[in-house]
């Protein structure tokens, strides 16, 4: 019988075309093209730029490394167009080696905490406006937070003479501040609750 001309003479066979060129094609789809590498270069451009329009008390809350936050901050200080423009570019440059998507995470989470603090401090403000002005949103308020009367009751009096006198004082300052620690309590155990249930529903 002739050998079979897919053995070679050692009585090997040898690599099936079709199976390596599926291998290959199978290679080539797990690595992203030329364009898809062209736009998740250009993302992280953005994102590096949009980091240095944030504060030095955020971006040290990112899971940056050195080289890159030093680079951003020395971008924050340049004023010419150009020297800009090449700083920003080398901040491109050192993105390519960061976790973009952790970047995003860490700074989806800052935004929010912002958005919160920003909610708390407004609801804070409306709350002593009302206080003052009527004391049955003061029991309102006790109804809904009876653990603060103690820290609370005593100032909504000197707070109301203050603003009699036409000038907000130390007691109308600390109402604030004790009605947005209260608030800001409140957002922390329901975050803390929003997450648990996340956490439950994973798993």
């Amino acid at each position: 019988m002739p050998p079979n001309r897919r053995t070679s003479r050692a009585g090997l066979r040898s690599p099936d075309p079709a199976q390596v060129a599926g291998a290959a094609h199978a290679d080539d789809a797990e690595r992203p093209s030329k364009s898809q590498r062209k736009r998740e270069s250009h993302a992280l451009q953005a994102l590096g730029e949009q980091l240095v329009e944030l504060r030095d008390d955020v971006l040290l809350r990112l899971p940056l490394d050195e080289d890159l936050v030093e680079a951003i901050r020395f971008a924050r200080t340049i004023r010419s167009h150009e020297g800009r423009r090449r700083q920003l570019q080398l901040v491109g440059k050192l993105m390519r080696h960061a976790d973009g998507e952790a970047i995003r995470r860490a700074l989806a989470a800052e935004t929010r905490e912002l958005r919160t603090a920003t909610a708390v401090m407004h609801a804070a403000e409306k709350w002593r406006e009302r206080i003052l002005a009527d004391d049955r949103v003061l029991a309102n308020w006790f109804g809904e937070f009876p653990d603060t009367r103690g820290s609370i009751e005593a100032l909504v009096p000197r707070a109301r003479s203050e603003m009699s006198a036409g000038a907000a004082g130390r007691a109308y300052r600390e109402l604030f501040r004790k009605l947005r620690d209260r608030l800001e309590r409140q957002a922390d155990e329901a975050r803390a609750g929003a997450d648990a249930q996340a956490r439950a529903a994973r798993s």
